[in-house]
């Protein structure tokens, strides 16, 4: 198997699990692993397009987690009765 039918296949895996995304009936649980799907589906595009430029699983995983992180801060300092659109990564 080639580097482009590799690359094809990751787009194909990632268009299907941005597609699910969009579903209003997901699972929470369901929806997490496929967020984080998305990142390494996206990570390993970069490892096998550009090598030596795509992150460790290690550190890929950190950098969700400080994300995260960041984010449910984020909501923490919420205006009450404010209109924030929710963010997305």
């Amino acid at each position: 198997m080639d580097n482009r039918h590799i690359l094809e296949l990751l787009n194909d895996a990632e268009s299907a699990l941005r597609e699910n995304l969009h579903r209003h009936d997901l699972d929470p649980n369901a929806r997490a692993h496929m967020e984080r799907a998305v990142s390494h589906t996206r990570e390993a595009y970069i490892a096998t397009n550009e090598i030596g430029k795509a992150r460790t699983v290690q550190r890929l995983v950190g950098d969700l987690d400080k994300a995260d992180r960041l984010i449910a801060k984020l909501r923490g300092l919420r205006p009450q009765g404010g209109n924030v659109k929710s963010i997305r990564i």
